[in-house]
């Protein structure tokens, strides 16, 4: 692994190993067929707390360094990318709180969250994907409380959540500089969860709509300033870009490491296909290129970590590496021929796992006008 951790980091990231390898791997086949969501498997994940990573230790979290948390998603990734989808979005749900919420909205998220919960972050809606200034979810002030109107769709533990954090327009006249969020309890009146999305991959994570209709919630709930919902959500998916790197790292990992069993065992011609230089050349061009794909991963950690601009590293770090757990996982399909195609071997899952990592938390095509713009500035 590509990440200089010391002693403690690396215990941690063993144990994080040893659990995903010994109480998840043996499930993962079953849910991936099934599309059930595994409660089970995630509380036992949020008995270790592998759901509060990323909540500081004076909130009752882990308060888990970025580099760490990095290295633990991708390793939870290489057995289910799903999973570690699902726990890594309550850190995304934590983000916009800790980028612009008071010490009592931390204290409530963190109450809800460290116990055993998800938490969701609910942004997209069927006609605001990439364009986040066309959500039609409402907020509108009614003394000491706000009314939420709207839907929300595509949301990682919609279905399951305890806490959302909401974004919503205050002023649709303004487009983007009306947009507001807020922290909204799943214990409030008026909030359903609409449709279960059946996925192509990442099946172990939950993805539903979630409605909201005349959810009152406390003006103290209110996240920063009315207007500072774009913005917010600007900053929470820069600082959550390389963490979804990670993960698609995992699966580019997952790939590289069945394609070299795969081709130790697999003879033709009297010999293993290992030592076909046509194969080796094929497994060194993967490891290359999840290698370097981990290290803009890393880059990106550092540059938050010494409070230096991230935004264009952020986005190469999500990209490339989406764009390699593609490529990879193809090629381990083709290495492994015929059973590559098989659901008998995991890698056909890992393609399908790999692919959601070119398009969500802001398609690759948002990620290349990021980076062109910074260019172009």
């Amino acid at each position: 692994m590509g990440y200089i951790l010391n002693e403690e980091q690396n215990s941690l990231v063993e144990m994080v190993k040893e659990f995903m390898i010994h109480e998840v791997k043996p499930h993962v086949a079953k849910f991936d067929i099934t599309g059930e969501f595994p409660r089970d498997l995630y509380e036992k994940a949020f008995e270790m707390g592998l759901h509060c990573l990323e909540i500081p230790e004076e909130f009752g979290g882990g308060g888990v360094d970025y580099l760490t948390a990095a290295a633990i998603y991708e390793e939870m990734a290489k057995i289910d990318a799903g999973f570690s989808t699902g726990l890594c979005a309550i850190s995304l749900a934590l983000k916009p709180v800790l980028i612009a919420g008071t010490a009592q909205q931390k204290k409530l998220f963190s109450d809800i969250i460290v116990p055993g919960a998800f938490g969701a972050f609910c942004l997209t809606e069927p006609n605001a994907g990439s364009d986040a200034g066309s959500v039609r979810t409402t907020a509108v002030r009614d003394g000491d409380e706000y009314i939420i109107n709207g839907g929300k769709c595509f949301i990682t533990n919609g279905g399951v959540s305890d806490v959302y954090v909401v974004f919503a327009s205050t002023d649709k006249s303004k487009g983007l500089k009306g947009l507001t969020a807020f922290i909204v309890e799943r214990s409030r009146n008026g909030i359903t969860v609409g449709k279960e999305e059946n996925k192509m991959g990442i099946r172990l994570s939950n993805t539903t709509e979630v409605v909201f209709e005349d959810v009152r919630i406390p003006a103290t709930n209110l996240l920063g300033k009315e207007g500072d919902g774009f913005k917010i959500a600007m900053k929470t998916l820069d600082l959550s870009r390389p963490f979804i790197g990670a993960i698609a790292v995992g699966v580019a990992q997952r790939a590289i490491d069945e394609s070299v069993k795969y081709s130790k065992q697999r003879i033709q011609f009297g010999k293993s296909i290992a030592e076909f230089q046509a194969i080796q050349f094929k497994l060194a061009d993967m490891d290359i290129e999840t290698e370097a794909a981990r290290q803009t991963v890393v880059h990106a950690i550092q540059l938050i970590l010494a409070k230096k601009p991230y935004s264009r590293e952020a986005a190469i770090a999500k990209c490339f590496a989406g764009d390699v757990a593609v490529k990879v996982a193809l090629d381990a399909i083709q290495i492994l021929g015929g059973y590559g195609y098989s659901r008998d071997y995991p890698v056909e899952k890992l393609l399908r796992d790999a692919k959601i990592f070119q398009i969500f938390e802001g398609t690759n095509q948002i990620q290349r006008v990021i980076v062109a713009g910074h260019l172009l500035k």
